[in-house]
């Protein structure tokens, strides 16, 4: 039976990596959500993860604190690309080639760049 779309996007709230952890990513539980995503690769379905950091930083708890929204804003960024970067190495090690993780943080205008280890990306630049 052929899938019923060509393309999906996946969102994870990074509680989903956590596993049976009280924070961070579990090894075990990052490796049985890449085999699902190659599964689904598998029947033909292109995916596009978008993936969550409140397994390691929840911003808006730094600012209730006294933070600078700006630097709690950075800080959740940070703890998005902790999340996406197991997550990828997982997912390609499931997969032959490529597959683009998108970070949700960076999407919702941030200027952080990270160089090669996380592209800037802002809507202007994304292709479909």
């Amino acid at each position: 039976m052929a899938p019923a779309f060509k393309r999906i996007l996946l969102k994870l709230s990074g509680e989903a990596l956590m596993g049976s952890l009280d924070y961070g990513t579990d090894p075990a539980r990052v490796d049985g959500v890449a085999r699902q995503v190659s599964a689904v690769h598998d029947q033909g379905v292109e995916v596009a993860i978008v993936v969550g950091a409140g397994n390691i930083y929840r911003g808006m708890q730094g600012v209730a604190a006294g933070m600078d929204r700006s630097t709690a804003d950075y800080m959740g960024m940070l703890a998005t690309v902790l999340n996406a970067l197991p997550l990828q190495d997982a997912v390609v090690g499931q997969i032959a080639h490529t597959l683009w993780i998108l970070l949700v943080a960076f999407l919702i205008g941030s200027a952080l760049s990270l160089g090669s280890l996380a592209p800037q990306s802002i809507p202007s630049n994304i292709h479909h």
